[in-house]
């Protein structure tokens, strides 16, 4: 084969593979969008620390602040409050309709993002062009690059929970959460309990074993 004759074949060769890269990266992009909103989230909390949160054996459900439920179906919004019921169960605390020790509170806000990713797909360095030295023939040509951008929509949802000391009505513990909403609903019958039992882990009170 001759000397120019490999540098066209590798220049070939090496334009398929970016192709397949490109599509590979693409592909992986979009994976991580979806495995995000499966196991990503965001967790942060404050809290009293003057406060005994052993002493709470039980709490109430004062509701949605701002009748932020609305933005949810009702399904969803059952998969929430169970959740957060077999985590304060876990921790020793049961739900009563009134009079608990504690009084806890909801707060959602739902906003819809732009995701936008880019791809630069780098091309040529090989081919024909004169030589640095003595002499023409085939040599390496200056390459060129194409930058694509791509966007995807998704939406991240925020919840808030307060906890309160119903003598006295006191804040003693905020919980924030931050997510990407799955579509899917049969992925949101998992993802949701093992979020907010990632944000239950900041609460001052360990499970009881």
């Amino acid at each position: 084969m001759e000397p120019y004759e490999l540098i066209i074949h590798l220049r070939t060769a090496l334009n398929h593979y970016t192709i397949i890269m490109k599509k590979a990266l693409q592909l992986f992009l979009l994976l991580s969008i979806f495995l995000a909103a499966d196991v990503s989230a965001q967790v942060k909390s404050d809290y009293d620390k003057n406060t005994d949160f052993s002493k709470f054996k039980t709490y109430t459900f004062a509701g949605w602040q701002q009748d932020s439920d609305k933005q949810l179906n009702d399904f969803d919004k059952k998969r929430i409050l169970d959740a957060l019921q077999s985590e304060f169960e876990k921790r020793g605390m049961t739900l009563v309709k009134e009079g608990g020790d504690a009084t806890i509170t909801l707060y959602l806000v739902l906003n819809e993002k732009t995701s936008t990713t880019a791809y630069t797909d780098y091309t040529g360095g090989y081919g024909y062009g004169p030589r640095w030295g003595w002499g023409m023939g085939p040599g390496g040509g200056m390459g060129s690059s194409t930058t694509t951008y791509s966007q995807s929509d998704y939406l991240e949802g925020t919840m808030v929970i307060d906890i309160y000391d119903s003598n006295g009505r006191k804040m003693i513990w905020q919980g924030v959460l931050t997510s990407i909403v799955n579509d899917n609903p049969q992925k949101r019958e998992k993802t949701i309990p093992k979020k907010i039992a990632k944000l239950m882990r900041k609460y001052p009170v360990e499970i009881q074993r």
